[in-house]
């Protein structure tokens, strides 16, 4: 899996292109300089670096050293810091309640069987009150094979999305269809979702005992 990564990104240019998605672009209004985020498969950095811009504690994590190297490059140009890790998400220490917001720009290398476990994942690392921001293709991009996997099976649907974060706040929610430029691997009318949710806020002696500033019950 790793070598089908790294060949894909070693191409000279950006893949994905050097701006931000557009849906995560006209989420700016949500984040708040100072805000830990997570950039799920953040690959050569396009999302991430552009986070950073915005004054945010960044936390780009990707299965590619490949795509990292080019993304440390993309942010030494636009001369933001952001916290590099390359990893596997499916094999990786997921902090709970770590981070205000997780961005999970086509987060869509895993299929049925792998997914609800990367799901539960995200919403355990989120800290309450924390925002997930979410695009992926829905399964009718198959047909359009304009970006993505070629699987309807790693594709979202709403219905999915529902069931899956039925437990946060769900504050959008929608299918589209639109024309896409992102680099030569996403470009053309694609077959799309977009969701931005909120875990619940906790109250404060539940957050406490969460990021473990709490005894347990015997008082350890």
């Amino acid at each position: 899996m790793r070598e089908f990564w790294d060949s894909l990104y070693a191409d000279e240019v950006y893949v994905y292109g050097t701006e931000p998605n557009v849906f995560l672009r006209a989420q700016r209004h949500r984040f708040q300089p100072g805000q830990e985020v997570l950039a799920l498969a953040d690959g050569e950095g396009r999302n991430g670096v552009w986070l950073a811009e915005q004054g945010l504690k960044v936390h780009a994590v990707d299965f590619s050293p490949v795509a990292q190297a080019k993304a440390r490059r993309l942010a030494q140009s636009r001369g933001v810091d952001i916290r590099f890790e390359q990893a596997d998400l499916l094999d990786w220490h997921w902090e709970r309640a770590r981070y205000d917001a997780i961005v999970a720009i086509f987060v869509q290398f895993v299929g049925a069987e792998q997914r609800p476990a990367l799901f539960r994942a995200m919403k355990r690392a989120l800290k309450p009150g924390g925002l997930l921001i979410l695009q992926g293709y829905t399964r009718r991009q198959v047909k359009y094979g304009t970006g993505g996997p070629g699987s309807a099976d790693n594709m979202y649907t709403e219905p999915m999305l529902r069931e899956a974060f039925g437990d946060m706040e769900i504050l959008h929610l929608c299918e589209h269809d639109d024309v896409i430029s992102e680099g030569y691997k996403h470009h053309g009318m694609s077959a799309l979702i977009d969701m931005v949710a909120r875990s619940h806020p906790r109250s404060d002696l539940f957050t406490r005992w969460v990021l473990g500033q709490l005894p347990d019950r015997k008082g350890h």
